[in-house]
């Protein structure tokens, strides 16, 4: 099995994040609504240097309470499409934004693998339908 990335790139379209009420206001355009109180997903903004989205990747789904994070995967698919910076995001599925232990583990462990690689995991946002919660802001980045 082979990791492949299309590209499909229009650079007056590329859409630039600054901060991370813009990263929510993308990815929230791209996720199933339908589905967001129901069952969690894991999902990764990939970008360059400028701050600029190369795409979004689906990285799993999940049951109601978990979904699987494997930064071997995440971080293939980073290097394949020559990102620098990337924000995890996943949601939660019964609306509370608290991150879990679990959610601070997996965060500082692919922020320590990003950094092996020259890469800089900018935040990680828990979603619900209405809101957000950024690990980054609220100072739970080791």
């Amino acid at each position: 099995m082979e990791i492949s990335v299309i590209y499909n790139t229009n650079n007056q379209e590329r859409i630039r994040i600054t901060n991370h009420k813009e990263a929510y206001e993308l990815i929230i355009k791209n996720w199933n609504l339908n589905i967001i109180e129901f069952q969690e997903e894991c999902k990764v903004i990939l970008m360059n240097k400028g701050n600029y989205v190369l795409g979004i990747y689906d990285v799993s789904k999940g049951g109601i309470d978990s979904s699987v994070v494997d930064i071997r995967i995440i971080l293939a698919i980073a290097l394949k499409c020559n990102a620098t910076q990337l924000i995890l995001v996943h949601n939660h599925p019964g609306g509370n934004l608290n991150p879990s232990s679990s959610d601070i583990n997996i965060t500082e462990k692919l922020k320590k693998a990003c950094e092996l690689l020259n890469l800089s995991l900018l935040d990680h946002l828990i979603i619900t339908k209405h809101h957000y919660y950024s690990l980054n802001d609220e100072n739970k980045f080791l």
